[in-house]
């Protein structure tokens, strides 16, 4: 009988600990977001406006998980069949893919309606071709296995084989869009993950992320008190956060 050939499990636990690599980015902003997380880049938009900047509950991935990219939008409404042909349809958010700058996120909002796509394999396609660091979507997607394959990430309030031409027409693009409970402008940062998306406003991205990360630190401080104190409510006390 051949014998078992053995395993460090030192080299095992390395392996069963390494952290997925991170995507790295020429602009130094987006870098930081890209290592601060969707939660602290949230709680961070709630202090420094005042408001919510992140999405509703329903925006999730699709395909895909996290990324970080300046926002492109394009915007589709309800229109009688005559105005929404397929070049109709589609050519503002074709548009806005056709023009897209490398790392750039696609917003496509589909207004009033989760049961029609607004993003398939065909559009896709050319995200991925342009190097759009994602899409996200205020409406359906479909085409999934084709846009896995791709490895885009894409988020989507919903998924849905309906399709938008007769229904819908897309009627501007490069412009501020309320995506799902959001106003996004052209610009703002994306920061996606699987705990959601959050928007951060161009204006204040700066403090934003500077907040962003003094939240990360304080948190990474806060883990090795609780674990020696056995106590999250004198974490809590100390540290001022939950």
């Amino acid at each position: 009988m051949k014998k078992l050939l053995a395993i460090p499990v030192a080299a095992i636990l390395l392996v069963g600990f390494q952290q997925a690599t991170r995507p790295t980015y020429a602009d130094p902003l987006l870098n930081g977001f890209a290592k601060s997380t969707v939660a602290s880049v949230a709680d961070a938009v709630d202090q420094i406006t005042g408001q919510r900047g992140y999405m509703n509950h329903d925006m999730r991935p699709r395909v895909g998980s996290a990324f970080v990219g300046r926002a492109a939008t394009a915007i589709l409404r309800p229109a009688t069949p005559e105005n929404a042909t397929p070049a109709l349809s589609t050519k503002h958010s074709v548009g806005m893919i056709d023009a897209a700058k490398p790392g750039e996120v696609g917003v496509i909002v589909i207004d009033g309606s989760l049961d029609l796509a607004a993003l398939g394999g065909l559009m896709a396609t050319a995200a991925k071709s342009r190097g759009m660091a994602g899409m996200l979507v205020d409406g359906g997607v479909r085409d999934l296995a084709e846009i896995r394959s791709l490895g885009l990430p894409v988020f989507a309030r919903s998924v849905s084989p309906g399709s938008s031409i007769s229904r819908y027409a897309s009627v501007a693009k490069d412009i501020e869009v309320n995506c799902a409970g959001i106003k996004v402008k052209p610009g703002d940062i994306i920061v996606a993950g699987e705990d959601g998306v959050v928007v951060v406003p161009q204006q204040q991205e700066q403090a934003i992320l500077k907040r962003a990360q003094e939240i990360d630190d304080r948190e990474t401080k806060m883990v090795p008190f609780i674990k020696q104190f056995k106590s999250l409510g004198q974490t809590v006390q100390k540290f001022n956060r939950i």
